[in-house]
């Protein structure tokens, strides 16, 4: 089945990325998603780099020589090659996460999980002002305007996929944070009608 059209276009709270159309495979395909009550994916989701926008990646450097010992490295480690100008992401551009021992630079060190998401529950503060969106929303994802399910997921290597709760469940909260009430209405609207 096609994307289908939302009545309007829903920017993020960054202005990008602006959604008009959804893959109804996130109604339908499913995960475990209590990552880190899992035990046989060793972050299996962690294993590449992920793409950063350029206002966020600021963000992380700035948090300085405290955040630095954490990730367990510099900052002048973490992303790879120059800006790639992207409309889709927050502000038009992004970065990449280099990896490390196979991992992203951002995947703890000394255990599981992110370390940026970490950090901040450690600190206190909102994860979703300093992680990466696509890593946020995973295995939902977007491209050209659509809301969809990651590429892992769909050809069947995410190793978390196939039980647990549907994709747009395990997204919803986070969609509506980024996206508004009225783009979770639409999509509940949908998910029920589906």
């Amino acid at each position: 089945m096609s994307a289908l059209a939302l009545s309007r276009s829903y920017p993020s709270i960054f202005g990008a990325p602006v959604l008009a159309r959804v893959d109804p495979g996130i109604f339908r395909l499913r995960y475990f998603r209590h990552c880190m009550a899992c035990g046989f994916c060793g972050d299996q989701c962690c294993d590449h780099g992920v793409d950063i926008d350029v206002d966020n990646a600021r963000r992380l450097e700035a948090l300085g020589p405290e955040f630095a010992r954490f990730v367990g490295s510099g900052s002048s480690e973490w992303f790879t090659g120059e800006a790639v100008s992207d409309a889709e992401f927050p502000g038009g551009q992004h970065l990449r996460t280099k990896t490390r021992d196979g991992h992203c630079i951002f995947r703890a060190h000394d255990g599981r999980g992110c370390c940026i998401h970490a950090f901040c529950l450690d600190k206190g503060l909102d994860y979703r002002s300093l992680k990466p969106l696509v890593s946020i929303l995973f295995p939902v994802t977007f491209e050209h305007g659509v809301l969809m399910p990651s590429t892992e997921l769909i050809d069947g290597t995410l190793v978390c996929g196939g039980a647990g709760d549907t994709l747009y469940e395990g997204a919803r909260d986070e969609l509506a944070h980024f996206f508004g009430s009225g783009f979770v209405a639409e999509l509940d609207a949908l998910a029920a009608e589906l």
